[in-house]
């Protein structure tokens, strides 16, 4: 099953300026799941090539404005962003506080993929006042079902200890067919799933 047939809520992360990108996220919207535009920024060298459109550094607020302009209008129904790669992009300082005035014009919020342990992106989201929340686990580094289901077990143990936790996957069959499994056990713990802006702040 696809992630938009899951009986849950989710928070359906949407790559820019792909030929799918306006009706997968009018089909989520549709569903009454939450949209973010999965925003793609710069890289380390050496790390996977990113989207030919992404945010870099040295890139001025015009650039900034027009790049995440152009990019919303392929992501109708957009709530808020997180980030696409960017373990670059997320440490520049200079680039997240032009990027967190465009997010805090248009009244978005942001979800810190933590791609890089060294990102700033979400202390200047929250400077900036823009609300934001931080990942707490990745569920398919190691596209298995058991492997998303021990992570989505880690995802639950930060939630009752935290009160909350965000944890994300890609549409992998591996990560579907463990959501489906995992989360009903979850529910049936007291554990809810949410969309992203409920954990924002």
């Amino acid at each position: 099953g696809s992630v938009l047939a899951q009986p849950f809520v989710v928070t359906v992360s949407v790559l820019p300026h792909l030929p799918v990108s306006a009706q997968v996220a009018e089909e989520a919207a549709r569903r009454g799941d939450q949209v973010l535009l999965h925003l793609p920024m710069e890289s380390q060298p050496g790390e996977p090539n990113g989207e030919a459109i992404e945010l870099r550094v040295g890139m001025t607020r015009d650039q900034v404005e027009s790049a995440l302009e152009g990019m919303l209008e392929t992501v109708p129904h957009a709530a808020g962003v997180n980030n696409h790669q960017g373990s670059r992009a997320t440490a520049d300082p200079a680039l997240m506080e032009e990027l967190m005035a465009a997010l805090r014009e248009r009244k978005l919020f942001f979800i810190d993929s933590r791609t890089t342990a060294a990102t700033v992106a979400y202390d200047t989201a929250e400077r900036e006042g823009v609300p934001a929340a931080s990942r707490k686990v990745f569920l398919d580094d190691t596209p298995e079902r058991e492997a998303v289901l021990a992570q989505l077990e880690l995802a639950a143990r930060d939630a009752l200890r935290d009160g909350s936790a965000i944890a994300i996957g890609h549409p992998h069959p591996a990560t579907i067919a463990a959501l489906a499994e995992g989360v009903p056990r979850l529910e049936a713990r007291g554990i809810r799933l949410v969309f992203a802006s409920d954990l924002v702040r």
